[in-house]
């Protein structure tokens, strides 16, 4: 019961605090899940990131979904999807009439204007985190040609990221088969020639 207690809790947090949409609730979504509850590992975090970029739909329902799925299995997901949306679609139904009237109003003005710098903030945090991940991985300079060939695609080009991040995982793919393969192939050459000798 634990488990689901605990699920309930993370993603309700998520979903009532994470103003601005699902970008913005990543950061607060990899907290409950990584740093909280460690449910899993940051590097793990990222993998399922990428991939939830990749498929259609609310990112931030698909991270939920997954993560979910991973602590306890198809009711776990559910209750995190659950969890997640409820509070907010409550939340709005109830202040949507309040907001709309005071839509012209200064001090709404004034919340949106001065959340936004936060959730920039948030993201910029993240962003830097994978960034040094990638560095770790790829090094510095393959990150980086990475990082500016990313940055003409989506930014000048106008590519959407989905399609960007299904190319370079695929991409990945084929390349770490491609490896796996060569050191099978040299394996299995060097194996007969040590029974030989032996």
């Amino acid at each position: 019961m634990k488990p689901y207690l605990e699920l309930a809790i993370g993603f309700a947090r998520t979903g009532v605090t994470g103003y601005g949409g699902g970008p913005s609730t990543i950061p607060l979504i990899e907290f409950e899940a990584v740093k909280k509850y460690k449910w899993m590992t940051e590097e793990e975090f990222g993998e399922i990131l990428a991939l939830a970029n990749t498929l259609p739909g609310p990112i931030a329902t698909k991270m939920a979904a997954y993560i979910g799925y991973k602590v306890k299995g198809s009711m776990g997901a559910a209750v995190a999807i659950l969890t997640h949306i409820l509070p907010s679609i409550i939340a709005m139904l109830a202040l949507l009439g309040v907001l709309y009237s005071f839509r012209q109003s200064p001090i709404v003005s004034g919340m949106v204007q001065g959340v936004t710098p936060v959730i920039g903030f948030m993201l910029a945090e993240m962003a830097y985190r994978f960034y040094q991940k990638g560095s770790q991985g790829l090094g510095l300079p393959k990150n980086l040609m990475l990082a500016a060939v990313s940055l003409v695609f989506v930014q000048f080009l106008e590519w959407h990221p989905g399609i960007l991040i299904a190319i370079v995982l695929s991409t990945a793919f084929y390349i770490a088969h491609r490896k796996e393969q060569a050191i099978k192939k040299a394996t299995d050459e060097y194996m007969p020639v040590r029974e030989k000798s032996s």
